[in-house]
C-alpha cells in the first residue's frame, strides 16, 4: 500500500491508499520534534483500530515545513524500509513543470493540488485552498501551475483580531445568521467569514479579468464547505485533493522508472 503525507504548517494528514481508494486518513497536529518512533507509535495504533494492515510499500510525502522532513524519512526508512518521495526535490517528476519565474520555488501543496484539479477537471482553473494561508493556484490549460495569490489564512486573521485588539475575544469561524451583528462577537463573526466570501470572489474575479477566458474554481481545505455556504463561485469543492495530487505524483515517477 501507498502512504500519502501532507504536512502543512498547522497539521499532518497520512492517508493509505490500497491502489483502488483510501482505506483511512488520519490527522495529528504538525511538530518538527516529533520523532520517527513517535510517528510510528501514533500511525500504526490508529491503523489497528481502523483494522487497516500496516503493509506500507512506499510514501510520498508533502511538506510545508522543511524540519519535519528528516524524521518522516527516518520513519519510512526504519519501519517502512523505503525511500520517500518527496515532492519539490530533484528526484520527484511532476507531470508538467511549474512555470515561474526562475529562481522561484513553489510550495509542494500547490503543486500537488495543480495535478490533483487538472487530473479531475482539466485546465483553466483557480483552485483556492483554504489552509493557515488561503491560496490561489491558477493551472493553465496543459496542467501547468503558472502561479497564483497568497492571502493570510481564515484562522490566522481571527488570532492576529484578536492579539491585536485587548478588548477582542476569540471567536470560532462560523457563517453567521446576519450581516450586521449586534454584539461583539457576531460582528467579528460577519467581518471575517463575510470579509473572506468578498476576498475570494475579488482574487477569482480579477484572475479571470487577467486570463482573459472562463476558469473553473475548485475549492479545498477544512474551511472550505463552511465558505461554500456564502458564495456560488465554487464549481468544486474537494477534501481530498491534495492525497488524489500525491497519488498521481507517485503513479507518474513509478511510470518513468520504468519506461
Amino acid at each position: 500500500m501507498l502512504l500519502c503525507i501532507d504536512c502543512g504548517n498547522t497539521n499532518t494528514v497520512f492517508s493509505v491508499w490500497d491502489g483502488e481508494r483510501f482505506r483511512c486518513t488520519l490527522r495529528t497536529s504538525t511538530e518538527h520534534q516529533r520523532t520517527a518512533d513517535q510517528y510510528f507509535v501514533w500511525f500504526s495504533t490508529l491503523m489497528q483500530h481502523h483494522k487497516v494492515p500496516v503493509d506500507i510499500r512506499a510514501v510520498v510525502i508533502s511538506s510545508t515545513v522543511p524540519r519535519v522532513v528528516f524524521n518522516l524519512r527516518v520513519l519510512c526508512d526504519r519501519y517502512f524500509t523505503c525511500r520517500p518521495l518527496v515532492v519539490g526535490k530533484p528526484d520527484c517528476a511532476l507531470p508538467v513543470a511549474p512555470r515561474v519565474d526562475q529562481g522561484t520555488t513553489v510550495g509542494p501543496d500547490r503543486l500537488v493540488n495543480t495535478v490533483g484539479s487538472y487530473d479531475r477537471h482539466g485546465g483553466n482553473l483557480i483552485v483556492v485552498d483554504f489552509g493557515t494561508a488561503t491560496t490561489f493556484d491558477v493551472v493553465d490549460a496543459d496542467g501547468a501551475y503558472i502561479g497564483g495569490v497568497i492571502a493570510p489564512g481564515v484562522n490566522l486573521s481571527l488570532e492576529a483580531l484578536h492579539m491585536a485588539a485587548a478588548a477582542l475575544p476569540h471567536v470560532d469561524v462560523t457563517k453567521p445568521p446576519h450581516a450586521i451583528g449586534t454584539n461583539t462577537v457576531a460582528c467579528m463573526q460577519s467581518g471575517v467569514y463575510w470579509g473572506y466570501v468578498g476576498l475570494v470572489e475579488g482574487i477569482v474575479r480579477q484572475i479571470r479579468v487577467e486570463r482573459e477566458r472562463p476558469m473553473k474554481v475548485i475549492a479545498t481545505g477544512g474551511l472550505a464547505p463552511l465558505f461554500d455556504q456564502g458564495t456560488d463561485i465554487f464549481d468544486s469543492v474537494e477534501d481530498d485533493l491534495t492525497m488524489h495530487g500525491l497519488v498521481l505524483i507517485h503513479r507518474h515517477n513509478k511510470e518513468l522508472e520504468l519506461a
